[in-house]
């Protein structure tokens, strides 16, 4: 995978050459690529914001420097070009799986108070917003975003299986998870987790999973398809169709 991010500030992305994103890199699973639009600004003095048509507050990012840094890339009809935008559907787990599964992504980073229109008509395939929030610019959406996505593709983390059970991977949030001593301060591992026995840890952590979901997201519980012995045992916790 190829990833470009055309910003302002392609200091900033120095964070993704640290832990996993820097291995993924070394081993050429992925390639990042940082562009300072302002070099692509076509006035005196680099400029790359305006005041708005109409009136109105703060400055909006001209459509020049973008569509010319744009055309500088090696973009195909499959490059998904993401517009960070508080206006974009919702980021979430289903969709870093579907970007996962693509070649080349750009990842445009406004800053000041917005975009000229016809960069979002024009060159955007995705406006994605990180949540019901407002940030400076959208270069930390962009990298939380690259993490979240990246992590995903095969051969970047240790063992593949590990992120399938995420929170929000399966549709729950995780089970509690415990490793070694197995008394702490007189805090005992569950029983059932070193009992050697796969199916009841496996049926342990999922009414974990349901337990937990439905305390801190029960959301998540009205797209997730339970079976009737799910709701059985969620019934026990006072859940009610």
């Amino acid at each position: 995978m190829r990833i470009d991010y055309l910003t302002l500030f392609p200091e900033m992305f120095e964070t993704l050459n640290h832990s996993i994103m820097k291995r993924s890199q070394a081993k050429g699973i992925v390639a990042l690529n940082t562009v300072n639009f302002r070099d692509y600004a076509n006035n005196k003095h680099s400029q790359v914001d305006d005041y708005p048509y109409g009136g109105g507050q703060g400055m909006v990012l001209k459509p020049e420097p973008i569509f010319n840094a744009m055309s500088a890339l090696h973009t195909t009809e499959e490059t998904r070009v993401i517009l960070m935008c508080p206006q974009g559907s919702p980021f979430n787990q289903q969709k870093a799986e579907e970007l996962a599964h693509a070649a080349h992504l750009v990842f445009i980073c406004g800053h000041y108070e917005g975009y000229d229109e016809r960069i979002r008509t024009e060159l955007v395939t995705d406006e994605i917003s990180l949540g019901d929030f407002v940030l400076t610019g959208g270069e930390l959406a962009a990298m939380t975003m690259t993490d979240a996505i990246v992590r995903l593709i095969p051969d970047v983390l240790g063992n593949q299986v590990s992120h399938e059970d995420d929170s929000f991977s399966s549709g729950l949030l995780e089970h509690p998870q415990y490793t070694r001593p197995a008394d702490y301060n007189g805090i005992t591992v569950p029983d059932v987790l070193m009992s050697g026995n796969h199916k009841l840890i496996d049926q342990w952590r999922h009414e974990q999973s349901l337990k937990r979901t439905y305390e801190r997201r029960p959301d998540l519980l009205d797209t997730y398809p339970l079976t009737k012995s799910d709701i059985k045992y969620l019934k026990t916790l006072g859940f009610e169709e």
